[in-house]
């Protein structure tokens, strides 16, 4: 069979790869008894521009930022036992694409030398798709957010060297340790036909199809706690691809609930007393849409279901927290190793006829362009003849599919060839597996949205090569790299779209199984595992077709920071509504800040109550004209909000003409009473 591309690829999600190193001189460990543990925790800021880029997630042209409602945030967990170190960060994005994890270990090489690296520190994504897109240096993730976003990359960089950095100056004498809980309520298997393929054993693991698993690390100094890393599988998709606003979803929600709501963390007022993380794991097939239909489930309202399915998992990672006795004990360790896996012949020990197969150069099938009915179209295939301008500055998607590599990827119908595309680049095939020790519990990354049952056999083939209980393995999915998906053999014979989403073949599985076993394997016998390939260095050519600013001006008769639309007064379980004129939101992210304040008036000083950090606000972004900009923030007032007088300032910053000076400013409405 013959496929030639008579329609263009409009959007994507498929595929990147890992990491260089820093500096090779020798960094000091601080002094510590060896075999203790140390602990530290650290957080930072990693929103990007809000208004007009494209949105991570579904891959949709029309998904453009037009606003807040939550920050994204960089959680970071150091663990050292006085001779090794290992770091563990959880980020509010959709993916860590190679380019950003890359960078991250640069600029922790020029900060700590060889103290971080590629090989002790993982970076992970939560997988919202309500974030900010154009990170990555594969060109096939930036088709639909129209190419590389400079201001993106930098915000998740810089906010992820800040976590990691302050977590390193938190590090002390500390405990930690292990809890579990059930919760049945917060995902469903949007794949059950194909799940319903695998073997009895591997279906017996998971009774209805689900992984309910809440697995919690307690992180403590000196007998107070400081933080949690709490795993549940389901994906981070409760808001569609109709919203415009950048939010870090239902595990964002969850994390801000612990931290805001119960700890009572104030994000603008300094470190921050504990941190709360809602990791990923094996979520490929997880859906939090329990209705099976976009945005429906618990409610009809998205961000009632985010805001639902996030405090489930509170309530379900707290159970465990609470009820957390296992200590850790033992120090820590790492390896890593880097798999082409485009081209891994796969022993037959891991496949499951017993015979070697190899994997295939990576391909979209017919299931990844149809997308998950369930959570949301994915990859946008749109008629010939309309135009994509990173696909023309790439010279075009019109290849044909060898027939080598359709019955390379069979039962697939491949419709794009994309690791096979000139100019290379579109996906990456050298992707990084990682395991963290941290006492007798080991982390398990992966560089992929693996399937529950994927995950299990990643989890099962480490267990056995360690010795040590299963349950003591955890499987962290979206982890330093991103390829799309991975099912078992028998899921992707179904070609749902997760199986069609599985870029190099039936036997992706198998081949990671191979990488794992041999990586767990040096860890038990203490030698370095080979590093592997490098992945490609894609940064000196990233074109870039997103909108700038030319410069701002404030509507006729109007200033910047006029208040165009004045508060009235309210009450609880009300909406306060303002409008400013405003700059573009481009022109300072306002990073580790906000972009306006709800302050109360107590006893004549005015105190910050609210910001654009909080569940209960939204700031909406509308153009006006060419070059014109309204701020719409809006505020749902909270039961138990203080009567009184209240006021909101705006911040921003605006652009001049011709020479493109960019001038902070603020704005203020009248005051206003809850009562």
């Amino acid at each position: 069979m013959n496929i030639t591309r008579r329609t263009v690829l409009a959007g994507a999600a498929v595929a990147p790869a890992l990491a260089v190193l820093g500096s090779t001189h020798a960094h000091a460990e601080p002094s510590a008894p060896s075999g203790s543990m140390q602990v530290g925790v650290g957080i930072s800021d990693v929103t990007g521009p809000v208004a007009e880029v494209g949105m991570m997630g579904y891959s949709s042209f029309e998904q453009r930022a037009e606003g807040l409602h939550q920050r994204m945030r960089a959680r970071a967990f150091a663990f050292g036992d006085g001779n090794a170190r290992v770091m563990y960060v959880c980020v509010d994005n959709c993916m860590i694409f190679q380019s950003v994890h890359d960078e991250v270990l640069r600029r922790l090489g020029q900060k700590f030398g060889d103290l971080y690296t590629e090989r002790n520190v993982m970076l992970t994504a939560i997988h919202s798709h309500a974030a900010c897109g154009g990170a990555s240096h594969n060109y096939a993730y930036n088709l639909a957010v129209l190419g590389f976003e400079l201001q993106v990359f930098e915000a998740e960089v810089n906010g992820m060297v800040e976590a990691i950095s302050a977590a390193h100056a938190d590090l002390a004498p500390g405990t930690v340790r292990f809890g579990r809980s059930d919760l049945t309520d917060a995902s469903v298997n949007r794949s059950r036909v194909a799940f319903d393929l695998n073997p009895e054993e591997d279906k017996a693991y998971y009774p209805g199809g689900n992984d309910h698993h809440m697995r919690v690390l307690r992180i403590s100094q000196s007998g107070k706690d400081i933080g949690s890393i709490n795993w549940f599988a389901t994906h981070c998709a409760s808001l569609t691809n109709e919203n415009h606003l950048i939010s870090g979803d239902n595990k964002g929600a969850a994390a801000y609930f612990w931290e805001h709501d119960d700890k009572g963390v104030r994000y603008l007022d300094g470190t921050p007393n504990f941190v709360a993380a809602f990791p990923q794991t094996n979520s490929g097939d997880m859906s939090p849409n329990l209705f099976l239909e976009p945005g429906r489930g618990p409610t009809e309202d998205e961000f009632e279901n985010a805001r639902i399915i996030g405090q489930r998992q509170v309530a379900a990672a707290q159970i465990a927290y609470n009820s957390a006795s296992e200590t850790l004990t033992g120090g820590v360790d790492s390896r890593i190793m880097y798999l082409d896996m485009a081209n891994q012949i796969v022993s037959g020990k891991f496949t499951p006829d017993g015979r070697e197969h190899r994997t295939a150069p990576a391909a979209i099938g017919a299931a990844m362009s149809a997308g998950s009915v369930e959570d949301g179209p994915a990859i946008p295939i749109f008629p010939e003849g309309t135009r994509n301008p990173m696909i023309d500055a790439l010279g075009g998607m019109d290849a044909p599919v060898p027939q080598w590599l359709q019955d390379a990827q069979a039962p697939k119908l491949v419709v794009v060839p994309v690791g096979l595309l000139p100019p290379g680049g579109w996906v990456p095939n050298v992707l990084k597996i990682q395991i963290l020790r941290i006492g007798q519990f080991y982390i398990v990354g992966g560089p992929a949205e693996f399937t529950i049952v994927s995950g299990l056999r990643v989890r099962r083939t480490v267990a056995a090569e360690l010795g040590v209980p299963l349950e003591n393995v955890i499987f962290q999915g979206y982890a330093n790299s991103y390829s799309s998906y991975c099912t078992t053999p028998q899921e992707y014979d179904s070609q749902q779209y997760e199986g069609g989403s599985t870029m190099f073949g039936r036997y992706t599985l198998p081949a990671y199984q191979q990488g794992y076993a041999a990586l767990a394997a040096s860890m038990r016998d203490g030698v370095e595992p080979p590093r592997g390939p490098a992945p490609a260095d894609l940064s000196g050519f990233q074109p870039s077709f997103g909108p700038g600013v030319d410069f701002d001006e404030p509507l006729p008769g109007t200033q910047f920071g006029t208040a165009t639309i004045q508060p009235t007064d309210s009450t609880a379980g009300q909406q306060v509504a303002v409008e400013f004129v405003t700059g573009h939101p481009k022109n300072d992210t306002q990073r580790n800040g906000t972009f306006y304040e709800i302050e109360r008036n107590a006893g004549g000083q005015w105190i910050r109550v609210a910001d654009d950090n909080d569940w209960s606000t939204k700031l909406h972004w509308r153009r006006v004209g060419s070059n014109g900009s309204v701020a719409r923030i809006t505020w749902d007032v909270p039961a138990g909000t203080k009567a009184g007088t209240y006021r909101i300032q705006h911040f921003s910053a605006s652009k001049a003409r011709g020479t493109g000076q960019i001038t902070p400013f603020s704005g203020m409405t009248t005051e206003f009473q809850i009562s």
